[in-house]
């Protein structure tokens, strides 16, 4: 594969897409913060598979960060970031300085109601701005690159939800397409954030997918949601976990769920395990209906 054009200014990327424009090109868009790993491989994968042209974005958004988070100490190496996708057939890196995505001056920020004020969204958590700093930026590239597609995974399943509905409530054309977790072979989702995992904690780590997973046999054996909740959180407490969260909400509107039938339920679990605030989920039934 040869080297990704690399775009640093919404100009330069205008200009490297006005090509693909010209000749009706398909274009899809992956946003990452980079430091890619097989997570990321799977959504350029899927890019490429779909688009005639796939652009990755390479920017850590201090927007989605509240206070005492980790921007300063976010895993970074661009580098090798370019390197590998050049090998994944990405065809344009938009590689952009803060100051190019958000100049002196700016004051418009996008905030999805509702689906962006509970689990991460929730004020006691990650903060009130964490999701309108992710809605702000992703409305921004989907506004720049207008792909056909724009690809996000599982493993932010409460990102896709609320990108979904942005997209869907401001008209943008692109489809927002999801793509399944991928794991490490204990179940670990995988997350640019393990890096911070000591061997300990990443050997604990793994409670979160075996919580995840005996929340979803004991909702299939027909129990409650409180009953199935209450099965996961006894396997956090065995691994020494406590959860900031481990809920049971509709997957299409992130309401309480009251039962595991009819509508899909997304299980969704967040905890710090050493230095590593992570985050994970496994839908129970069907998967939600795309708009």
């Amino acid at each position: 594969m040869s080297a990704p054009r690399v775009a640093r200014t919404k100009a330069e990327l205008r200009a490297l897409l006005a090509a693909a424009r010209d000749h009706g090109l398909t274009v899809g868009l992956v946003p990452t913060m980079g430091s890619l790993h097989d997570g990321h491989l799977s959504l350029l994968r899927a890019a490429r598979e779909r688009c005639d042209v796939v652009v990755m974005s390479l920017f850590v958004n201090p927007a989605q960060f509240g206070e005492g988070e980790d921007l300063d100490s976010y895993p970074s190496d661009e580098v090798r970031d370019l390197e590998v996708a050049g090998e994944s057939g990405v065809d344009i890196v938009f590689a952009p300085e803060v100051d190019e995505v958000y100049p002196a001056g700016f004051a418009t920020y996008v905030a999805v109601e509702g689906l962006a004020d509970v689990l991460d969204g929730d004020p006691a958590r990650r903060g009130a701005t964490h999701f309108r700093g992710v809605t702000t930026v992703v409305a921004k590239l989907l506004n720049l690159v207008a792909p056909d597609v724009a690809f996000f995974g599982q493993k932010d399943a409460q990102q896709a939800i609320v990108v979904r509905r942005m997209a869907r409530d401001l008209d943008f054309r692109s489809e927002i397409a999801v793509v399944p977790t991928v794991r490490e072979p204990d179940g670990l989702a995988l997350s640019s954030r393990n890096s911070y995992l000591t061997p300990d904690a990443r050997k604990r780590a793994s409670g979160l997918w075996l919580a995840l997973d005996a929340v979803r046999e004991t909702a299939l054996g027909g129990a409650s949601v409180d009953d199935a909740i209450a099965a996961g959180q006894r396997v956090l407490a065995e691994a020494g976990i406590e959860p900031e969260y481990l809920e049971a909400r509709h997957a299409d509107d992130l309401t309480p769920a009251e039962s595991f039938n009819g509508r899909p339920v997304l299980v969704a679990v967040a905890a710090r395990v050493g230095r590593a605030r992570l985050i994970d989920n496994v839908v129970v039934g069907d998967p939600a209906p795309t708009d």
